[in-house]
């Protein structure tokens, strides 16, 4: 039958397509011509199915190739976003919405420059090819980009690529309809390049920049497209950029593409060689960039304070385009209306940027609230932010407008009037495009002009599976508060009884904070939560974490959300051990946004099939920066270690450290381990201790060991017998092994003399002998390296977390 994780994924897959999409989903199953091979679902058995039932009734009809039907109809919906998303069983990453490695909070893993980013190798050792970056909207990706171009154009860097095309996904929106060659493509934004044949790979080298994936109203179905190879071949916009990506067109043509993180699976992982992530503005820099906005230390003596004392505005902040629109209210409060109270919500800050706009253009100060002329240019920009964007377009030309009921010939005055929120974008195909500024402008305005029931909007919101009406739902919840009804007096209409829908809002909210929802899902609606000034449950959390009386495995659904919203506003963690929260793997599928965090403790926490293959499915995406894992104690046993073997074999595990001790392991596991170090794995430190492996297991490890590919430095476990091998795997392949751990193990007298003197290569780099005799713990000095100093170097038994049982751990 079909795993577990299949059919929760599956499942959430189906909880993604709304009510017609689902009608059309099981009559998808009822037709034979569709699922070809496949048997059909009678009608009787599925017409009246929920979810669930539909799940069920696939699994017990399709067994393990539930997966491969469920993706075959999804492309039949043209659903390929969820297509993408499935991908993730078959080794390619899970979508971050089920898997989240967008909130992250480790330190980077390293961080690059710009300018940078296609001079260093991917973890194969190969030269980078395509690089993905992530980011939040208003991050900065753009910029980054075009600081990149500009810093090329001007001969400051990257001067071995002979040229650069940066394409907007925007742009490319416009002409998806039509068909190119590689050549006119390229022509049609680039006009320079027409004497130029840039389709000679080998005469030139190209960087192609697709900036805001999250932006794109293509299909990129990688899956059925043509595979162009012939450059003068016409083909739609769609089809030339996914044979970009695959290298067909254009092989030799290094690739950067931008998007925030829910539109990242789009692209397949085994395409992409390098992901990074745009952090945004920490400390330091908000207030390095207050100082160089303001010039005035007072004005920013008030603002830092006020808004390290908002976690909503402290950590919208970290995005340069809200510190700018946070920065132009603020300054205009602080200098001009001190009396006034300072926003504390997303769609107080936008409101108050819109009136600042309008007040700098008033004629006189009477006009400081809003005169009709202004209010039907508001509400006109309103309703073309909101037609567009449920049409996903973010650029748009003169019938657009028109639509919208803005006359052409006035277009400008929209412009002049409001230069900071609609602005001309350039031409394509000699027609004049305009947009927003910014994408949250777009929606703040949609919301602004639209009055959706809220529970109408809280659910569509849910439906969209790459999260974009996520920030429209929270503009538009915090339009229903007093304050923000207050500012917008004479320019929207006052919602009767608001204070009812606004508790009924709340309470429809938390209701689907108590079905299960993807984290990010989660975590928007508690967004929505605090624009309605409602942060009850965080507070409940709060405060029993305060108090010490934080039972999890109590929790709701609800407060489990709550829950990670606060962990995830904290601080950096360098090491998240899971049982601090619960020990247990409903914890652990819980928490598994954390994954993300460099050191992950998951000791003694009972983990089952199920959630040792999620933990593989993460160690195998394409964005995992787990370093140390500690599984200890759980009854992984052999089919454990063979399922962890899938995502720590998988050229994007970049961990470093895995401890197994009591584990259940024997000689079996061994042979997965040996296969495991010996092939390209990043493992540096493996224990193994407190497991029956016998000494056949040893000598499997020690087979791991002798492969020149093995770059284990720390083995902890091994027996008399096994000192052996150990000594043949050391002489055979010296370089990298610097410690050896024996305690808890048998390796008598003879097996610690084996080791210290028997090692005779002059490569041989081990440092470190440590084993227990009687109730001490012992170091040996091995190839004359001085025993204090060389123990001070290696040898950090609890630098993660401790190995040993605590009565044992006494000793040290």
């Amino acid at each position: 039958s079909a795993v577990p994780a299949s059919e929760e994924l599956i499942l959430r897959a189906l909880k993604d397509l709304g009510d017609t999409e689902l009608k059309e989903f099981k009559w998808y199953l009822q037709k034979s011509e569709v699922l070809g091979d496949f048997p059909i679902i009678p009608k009787s058995r599925i017409d009246k199915a929920d979810r669930t039932d539909t799940v069920d009734q696939m699994i017990q009809t399709y067994c393990e190739s539930t997966l491969e039907v469920t993706k075959k109809v999804l492309r039949k919906l043209e659903r390929n976003d969820l297509v993408q998303v499935l991908a993730g069983q078959n080794g390619e990453p899970m979508s971050g919405m089920w898997i989240n490695h967008f909130w992250k909070t480790a330190k980077p893993e390293k961080t690059i420059r710009y300018d940078d980013i296609f001079k260093s190798h991917s973890r194969t050792g190969k030269p980078i090819k395509m690089v993905m970056t992530t980011g939040m909207a208003g991050i900065g990706k753009t910029v980054l980009t075009q600081k990149f171009t500009q810093n090329w154009a001007e001969d400051k860097a990257n001067q071995d690529f002979h040229f650069t095309f940066p394409l907007s996904f925007r742009e490319l929106n416009a002409v998806k309809d039509k068909k190119f060659k590689l050549v006119e493509l390229i022509q049609q934004f680039f006009p320079e390049t027409r004497e130029v044949d840039i389709s000679n790979s080998k005469e030139f080298r190209v960087i192609v920049i697709l900036d805001g994936l999250d932006e794109s109203r293509l299909p990129l179905d990688f899956i059925n497209n043509k595979k162009v190879t012939d450059p003068k071949e016409s083909a739609p916009v769609d089809v030339l950029l996914t044979s970009i990506i695959q290298g067909t067109l254009l092989p030799s043509a290094n690739i950067w593409i931008t998007t925030r993180p829910s539109a990242a699976s789009q692209i397949p992982a085994k395409h992409v060689d390098l992901v990074t992530e745009v952090a945004g503005f920490n400390h330091a820099e908000k207030l390095q960039y207050f100082r160089k906005k303001y010039k005035d230390d007072k004005l920013v003596s008030k603002i830092m304070p006020y808004i390290n004392a908002s976690q909503s505005l402290k950590t919208l902040c970290n995005m340069p385009v809200c510190c700018w629109i946070t920065a132009t209210v603020l300054e205009d409060l602080l200098k001009n209306r001190e009396e006034e109270e300072l926003p504390k919500t997303l769609a107080e800050l936008y409101i108050r940027f819109l009136l600042v706009q309008f007040r700098q253009k008033a004629v006189t100060e009477a006009e400081t609230q809003w005169n009709p002329s202004c209010k039907e240019k508001i509400l006109a920009l309103g309703k073309l932010a909101f037609e567009q964007l449920e049409k996903g377009n973010l650029v748009f030309d003169q019938s657009d407008l028109r639509a919208s009921g803005i006359n052409i010939k006035s277009v400008s005055v929209f412009t002049g009037m409001f230069p900071e929120i609609f602005k001309e974008e350039g031409e394509q195909d000699q027609a004049t495009v305009f947009c927003f500024t910014h994408l949250s402008v777009q929606e703040f305005l949609a919301a602004l002009r639209k009055s959706n029931p809220y529970n109408t909007a809280v659910d569509k919101a849910l439906q969209s599976p790459k999260g974009d009406l996520d920030m429209f739902l929270r503009f538009l919840l915090g339009l229903l508060v007093p304050s923000s009804q207050s500012l917008l007096k004479g320019l929207v209409k006052e919602t009767e009884n608001n204070t009812q829908v606004i508790q009924e809002a709340i309470k429809y909210i938390k209701d689907k904070l108590d079905a299960e929802l993807p984290t990010e899902q989660s975590i928007n609606l508690l967004y929505c939560l605090n624009e309605l000034n409602d942060n009850s449950l965080v507070e409940e959390i709060q405060k029993f974490m305060s108090s010490g009386r934080l039972t999890v495995d109590k929790l709701s659904s609800a407060q489990w959300s709550a829950l990670v919203f606060i962990l995830l506003a904290e601080k950096e963690m360098d090491m998240f051990d899971l049982k601090t929260y619960s020990s247990s793997e409903e914890a652990f599928m819980r928490l598994t946004i954390f994954l993300s965090s460099f050191l992950f403790s998951l000791s003694a926490c009972d983990l089952s099939q199920k959630g040792i293959e999620v933990l593989s499915s993460v160690l195998s995406s394409q964005d995992s920066i787990l370093k140390e894992l500690d599984l200890s104690y759980n009854n992984l046993g052999d089919a454990g270690v063979g399922q962890l073997a899938v995502g720590l074999e998988s050229t994007n595990c970049s961990l470093e450290t895995l401890r197994l001790s009591g584990c259940k392991l024997t000689w079996r596991g061994c042979d997965t381990l040996a296969a495991i170090i010996s092939s390209q794995c990043s493992l540096r430190e493996l224990d193994v201790s407190n497991n029956d492996l016998m000494d056949s297991g040893l000598q499997s490890l020690s087979g791991g060991l002798e492969n020149p590919q093995c770059k284990l430095e720390t083995l902890r476990s091994v027996t008399e017998e096994g000192c052996h091998y150990l000594v043949t795997a050391l002489n055979v392949n010296p370089s990298h092994l610097r410690e050896l751990d024996l305690s808890y193990n048998n390796p008598g007298h003879t097996g610690v003399s084996l080791l210290s003197s028997g090692v005779k290569h002059k490569m041989c780099r081990l440092e470190t002998l440590k084993y227990e005799t009687g109730n001490n713990f012992k170091f040996v000095q091995v190839r004359g390296f001085n025993i204090c100093q060389s123990a001070q170097i290696t040898f950090k038994p609890f630098q993660f977390i401790s190995l040993i049982k605590q009565s044992s751990a006494e000793k040290l």
